[in-house]
């Protein structure tokens, strides 16, 4: 099973919304207290003015940092690309998902460090 088939049996019991093209998914500043799981789609994360961006693509998740901070705020804006199904997972939800499927947590941490490293390779 990878990311996407777990973020999908994750949806049967969580929270999914639908975003249309240029919907914002969350802002710059607001605060946050859940992740997404992206199941459709393509997503938009962009920094320091737009100066910096990454497109989401199906299986990856985003805004994690909500569920490691408190009082967390958000640092950049994600916004939809295309049409797009998004799991939102709040703190529970990621340790119920984790606890129930361990291999979620490696997944996630695969998808995580393979996003920082191709931003590594795109500021050289």
């Amino acid at each position: 099973m990878n990311a996407l088939d777990t973020l999908r049996a994750l949806a049967t019991q969580g929270e999914v919304r639908e975003f249309a093209p240029g919907d914002p998914i969350f802002k710059a500043g607001e605060s946050g207290d859940c992740m997404f799981g992206l199941l459709q789609g393509s997503v938009q994360l962009s920094w320091n003015g737009e100066a910096g961006h990454e497109q989401i693509k199906e299986g990856d998740v985003f805004g994690a940092g909500a569920l490691v901070t408190s009082d967390h705020r958000r640092y950049g804006n994600a916004t939809a690309i295309s049409p797009c199904t998004i799991l939102v997972m709040n703190r529970e939800k990621f340790l119920f998902a984790i606890q129930e499927s361990p291999m979620f947590a490696i997944e996630l941490l695969s998808s995580i460090d393979q996003r920082l490293r191709q931003l590594k390779d795109c500021l050289r």
